[in-house]
Formats: structure tokens, sequence, C-alpha cells
């Protein structure tokens, strides 16, 4: 599979589809192969088959003549221009705008850093607190029990519990040929910088970047300075932060979701904020300056994108039941909720009985 993939990646999720809890479905041929998992009869693929562009067509056929054998429909998420224009032409499809990926040529970051003050003004805040950015080897990292403890303090501090799919969390178990940029304050690790290869496009996904909640402000920027840097001194030609989900930044001929699906968009974007700052990242990932922003689309091989291909999406990334995800998130609100009014509260108390001593 990793040999697959180290040869013929070329969406930018491609390399992921080595995480854990993904199925694997190979050509008869060998020369391919699709992640996915299966839910509600659909197979939710890991963006797009791996193979030569030139097999693409066939290995799309022979997968889905797979599926349908199983009864099952699939939806390729997190698409990208190469299978998206594969469906364009095909009746029996549909498609929804998942949001957009911002790209960078590497070789221009220094240009970018040059022309900004706000971002050169960032990098100085972490440099200025100490904090000190290099990239460690794929063996020093593995299952490092400080990165470890930076990632978990970080997920702690999320509104979301724990994701899978294309998101796994397991990604220190399971470095491979990924890259690790860590950032250090007095030997203490506050943040560190997940790549994963992109092979056909000599670049790379900017996967994970935690951070501790103490990390200074500019460590994140630091590390993606740093990372940014390295690939261009060894001539990389290709960058991403990967999808930022409901952004609508990226040009796409007139396309519009389901009605349906545009109001609950919609409504995550105005209310779930607890859960996950939709424009929060897109902001953050705009203020780097991209060169350009990629549309990203989950397209079905069925004539109607319906609620129940989202649920199996849903499914892919809460790993079972996203009921139960909803339900822990939920609760995980609340209890966030009731820590912010205990502590305004214990604040409010001890103001009141110093102003009382002082009378």
């Amino acid at each position: 599979m990793r040999t697959l993939v180290e040869r013929y990646g070329w969406n930018s999720t491609s390399y992921q589809i080595i995480n854990s809890r993904i199925d694997h479905w190979y050509s008869g041929s060998g020369d391919a192969v699709v992640g996915f998992f299966e839910a509600l009869n659909v197979a939710v693929v890991a963006g797009a088959p791996v193979c030569s562009v030139e097999r693409l067509p066939e290995v799309v056929r022979e997968f889905e003549q797979v599926m349908a054998d199983s009864a099952n429909g699939v939806c390729y998420f997190c698409a990208e221009s190469r299978i998206e224009a594969l469906f364009q032409c095909r009746t029996t499809s549909s498609k929804v705008l998942l949001g957009a990926q911002p790209v960078w040529n590497p070789r221009g970051w220094e240009q970018i850093i040059s022309q900004h003050s706000s971002l050169r003004a960032q990098l100085h805040r972490a440099r200025n607190k100490s904090v000190l950015v290099t990239e460690w080897s794929t063996r020093q990292a593995h299952e490092n029990p400080d990165l470890q403890g930076c990632l978990e303090r970080w997920l702690a501090s999320k509104g979301l519990p724990t994701l899978r799919f294309l998101v796994d969390p397991d990604t220190l178990g399971r470095l491979f040929n990924r890259r690790i940029f860590v950032a250090e304050r007095y030997d203490e690790v506050v943040g560190f910088l997940v790549l994963a290869p992109i092979a056909e496009r000599r670049g790379w996904l900017f996967e994970q970047f935690p951070h501790a909640p103490s990390a200074p402000n500019g460590t994140v920027e630091l590390m993606i300075d740093a990372a940014m840097r390295t690939l261009a001194a060894e001539g990389y030609e290709y960058a991403t932060l990967g999808l930022s989900p409901l952004s609508i930044r990226a040009p796409v001929a007139p396309f519009r979701n389901p009605l349906w699906l545009r109001f609950l968009l919609g409504w995550l974007r105005a209310h779930g904020k607890r859960f996950y700052n939709f424009n929060g990242l897109d902001q953050f990932k705009a203020k780097l300056r991209p060169d350009r922003w990629e549309p990203v689309f989950a397209i079905s091989n069925r004539s109607r994108f319906g609620p129940c291909t989202l649920y199996a999406i849903a499914s892919a990334f809460s790993d079972g039941s996203p009921i139960r995800l909803v339900a822990r998130a939920l609760w995980r609100a609340a209890q966030t909720e009731w820590l912010w009014l205990d502590r305004r509260i214990r604040s409010a108390m001890k103001k009141g009985k110093s102003q009382s001593s002082h009378r």
C-alpha cells in the first residue's frame, strides 16, 4: 500500500489512507489502492483512488462495481480536481462543496514573509518568547512522550471529541515517511507540525499542528515558517494546509449545494463555534497569504446527495455512531460552560470580598 501511495499519491489526502481504521481495496492488477470506510451501504473513500492518472477512470469503474455487488454506493470525500473532472460528464452522480484548501509554492514563502509585516510580527512574538523550531527524525518522534503529552493537552482543549478517518490522532505511532517539526521553549515541547507527502505533486500536506494551550502567540506560524523554508531549500513545489471546511474562497463554476445542506452548513458556521471554529481556521489559513485556493468536494456516484450519505461520512469520522459523537460533544460543551460560569462566579465573589475589605 505505501509503495503505491509513495508513487501515485496525488490527492492531498492520499497518504492518510495508511491511517488506522481505514479499509483498503486493491485493483485486480495490483496497481491501485482505495482507502475507505463503509457505513449505511456507502463506501466513504478517503479522497480518491491512488493510481496513475491514466488508470483512474478504469480503477473507479472497477471499485464501484465491487461496491455495487455488495449493494454499496460510493462517496469520494475530499475529492479534488482530478476526480471531480472525471465525474463532470456523468449524469448518475452528485456532489457537494465541502470548502477549500490553501496552496503555496514553498519557493515563494520568503517573499510572502518579506511583504507582510503582520506575519513577521507573529514570528517575532514566538522568537522573543524563546520558541525554537527544529525538525526531528521519525525515529526520535515515534511515540515520543513529550510529543504525545502535547497532543493530549491540545485534544483536551478542543470542543469536539477525538475524530478518526482523515484526522487520526494516532499519527505519532504511524509516522513512516511523514516529517515532524517541533517547537520547544526552554526544552519543553509546546507544539509540533506533521507533514505528509503528496508524491505526484512534489509536495506536502501540513497534516496536523497540535500546540499546547500555553504555547506563546506565533508558535504555529513559526513552525509553518520553518517547514516552508526547509521545503523551499529542498526544491519542493507544492504545500497545502488542507481543507478549510465551509470555506468559500476557492473559485468554482456556478454551483450550489442542495438547499437542506446549505441550511445545515450555514447553521454550523453560525452556531458551531463551541465545537469547531470554522471561520477562525479559515481566517488563520488566509492570513498566511496562500498563492491560491483549491475547491474540495464530496462526490457521490448516486444521482442524489442525500442525508444518508452525509450520515455515512459522519460515521467515518466518528468511528461509529455520529449520534454518540454529538452527545459527547454536547456533554463536553456543557462541562466547558459550567467551568466558565464557575470561574466567573468565583472571580466576582473574590472581587466583592476585595472591595468590602477596602471600605
